[in-house]
């Protein structure tokens, strides 16, 4: 058991100060000069510091002196939006306990009660965090009890802190100390790592995250890869900084470090895999995390079909990098070769695009997002659809399902009527209703994923004044009555625009995206009819009128007939052009139909 290391996380809801309480650690430690700390300092991709969330789960191990003691303190700070509830349960299995922090003013929200059960089933020691003290009227009674009700927790263990100015750091950091336990494991036994995170470097290959729970590995030792029997020599190992490493001699049981081992291959080391020695191996594997299922599935394209291999490549990368991702090969008769990939949520479709263009410099194009829906056919045969081209004919379909959540919504008193209409609005059915106090009540619904994946989220915190949490969870198929929508262009289907929608929504779905469509298709020498179809039938259309030319400009007077011969000519001179033009979509129009339908 190695007494001097402590691992431990940060979880709590979106915006309740995980970020700013790391980087208070980080100060209170001297990890980095006042001339290059800078806010957010664990959040190392830009597009983090931009938007203000985590996206990625980071660590670093922070020393700390007590009692003449010197301890390590491997922190791991977390993401706190839904969609990347993945990466939290994967920090919170390389740890033995938590800093559940609570936002003062807002109390427990819906994702604090997720995470608060993760950590539960993996049997953490948890230490309630009650953060942003500084700000003005905090009633600590009523935080009080909330944490006594809603997590079951001894309130009088809750540690006041304010991680913007700083104040309550020792006073935390002595409570990592003395209340999270020291990891088990001893050096002796034979090597068991679990492969938590990876990253690539062009110059040495794989560069694995691993979390030692038994025995010691070194540079020089062979180790193997349980899932693909990979054997490789370790390079090097080493520990996190703040924006680099330190190099070890090894990396013993209760660590959290990184190995180098020439791993050339991004599929060899798969996160959740056990690292071992190869020539001692350990009897059995560790159990790694739950299995990652995407919920929301759309076709990725590079803009220039040239792009094709470098943006395979890339795909490969950041898969290694983001173990939530999934995709596999793909084409489309408009955009060509590209491939379709399944994400956790919209705000993971719009991180993975972000990260294409910024850190592989590719200009992508993504079709219309969809959920996977289950379709039982005539013949008792059942298909899972995700992509909208591989939706059977309606008459060979018994019936279709679609996926439905339960959805937990805690929200102020006052905004509950609001909350309610948007819920119903978008096919809720309520389930439970319950006042957790005076200030606050705890809504469940059943509703459809489809209906949650377009901007609830964010619809939700407009209606709510930002005060309303969400969390939800995946639980059944229920049956639906769905069609598939075609658009049209010049009366050709365009496949990358087909989508899967509820048979009720179609006609108003089709108008929206026939009117974004008009506003983003340039004109042309000929009209361009836009229309929306399911089946045989036009249920919606916009047309973009033609380019026209003057042609009797040149007629001055004269026998009207000489006019109308002109006109008739160039009539039938944009009827042929019609039959056989082209019609350019430009890339703002993809874009203009990923927008959810409005309220």
């Amino acid at each position: 058991m190695n007494q001097s290391t402590r691992n431990f996380c940060i979880i709590a809801h979106i915006d309740h100060g995980k970020s700013t309480l790391a980087d208070r650690f980080i100060q209170r430690a001297h990890m980095v000069s006042e001339r290059e700390f800078h806010d957010q300092m664990l959040d190392s991709m830009p597009i983090e510091r931009e938007r203000g969330i985590t996206i990625k789960s980071q660590a670093v191990s922070i020393p700390y002196r007590v009692n003449g003691t010197e301890y390590h303190l491997n922190l791991v700070d977390t993401p706190g939006h839904v969609d990347f509830t993945y990466e939290v349960s994967r920090a919170i299995c390389s740890c033995e306990g938590a800093l559940l922090l609570i936002d003062a003013t807002q109390g427990v929200e819906a994702q604090t009660l997720s995470n608060f059960y993760l950590a539960l089933e993996q049997d953490l020691e948890i230490i309630p965090v009650i953060n942003k003290t500084d700000l003005p009227g905090i009633d600590y009674d009523w935080l009080a009890e909330q944490i006594d009700r809603d997590l079951g927790l001894d309130p009088e263990r809750a540690i006041r802190v304010s991680a913007k100015h700083g104040t309550g750091m020792d006073e935390l950091l002595e409570a990592i100390v003395h209340q999270v336990p020291a990891p088990d494991g001893s050096a002796g036994d034979p090597l068991r790592g679990l492969i938590f995170d990876s990253a690539y470097d062009p110059y040495r290959g794989v560069v694995i995250h691993l979390r030692v729970f038994e025995g010691a590995v070194a540079p020089g030792m062979p180790i193997r890869f349980w899932s693909t029997d990979g054997s490789h020599v370790v390079e090097e190992t080493g520990t996190f900084g703040v924006g680099t490493t330190q190099r070890t001699a090894e990396l013993k049981a209760g660590d959290v470090g990184y190995l180098i081992a020439g791993v050339k291959r991004i599929g060899d080391a798969r996160v959740g895999d056990t690292v071992t020695r190869a020539d001692l191996p350990c009897e059995r594997p560790l159990d790694g995390f739950r299995d990652v299922k995407p919920v929301v599935f759309a076709s990725v394209y590079p803009v220039d079909a040239d792009d094709y291999a470098e943006f395979n490549a890339a795909l490969d990368r950041l898969a290694l990098n983001d173990a939530a991702l999934t995709y596999e090969k793909d084409s489309s008769a408009a955009l060509g070769f590209g491939f379709r990939c399944g994400f956790l949520g919209m705000l993971h479709l719009e991180i993975v695009q972000e990260r294409l263009e910024r850190e592989f410099d590719l200009a992508v194009i993504v079709t219309v997002p969809t959920v996977r829906y289950r379709v039982v056919l005539n013949d008792g045969t059942e298909r899972f659809i995700d992509n909208p081209l591989d939706y059977p004919d309606p008459g060979h379909i018994e019936y279709s399902e679609e996926p439905f959540i339960r959805a937990s919504i805690i929200t102020p008193t006052a905004y509950v009527g609001a909350v309610i209409k948007l819920c119903l609005d978008r096919r809720g059915v309520q389930n439970t209703m319950n006042y957790l106090d005076e200030r606050r009540v705890e809504m469940t619904y059943d509703m459809p994923l489809a209906e949650v994946v377009y901007e609830f989220y964010d619809t939700l915190k407009s209606v709510s004044r930002g005060y309303a949490s969400f969390d939800y969870e995946l639980t059944d198929y229920h049956a639906s009555h769905l069609v598939r929508l075609d658009i049209l262009l010049n009366g050709r289907p365009v496949d990358a625009l087909a989508q899967l929608v509820f048979s009720d929504s179609a006609r108003q779905r089709a108008g929206e995206i026939c009117r974004r469509l008009k506003d983003e298709i340039p004109r042309h020498q000929f009209k361009v009819p836009i229309q929306g179809a399911v089946g045989s039938q036009i249920i919606a259309r916009e047309t973009v009128s033609a380019v026209r030319k003057d042609v009797t400009a040149k007629c001055y007077g004269g026998d009207i007939t000489r006019k109308r011969k002109l006109l008739e000519r160039q009539k039938e001179g944009k009827k042929r052009m019609k039959q056989i033009g082209d019609v350019q979509l430009p890339k703002s129009a993809f874009l203009a139909v990923l927008k959810p339908p409005s309220d």
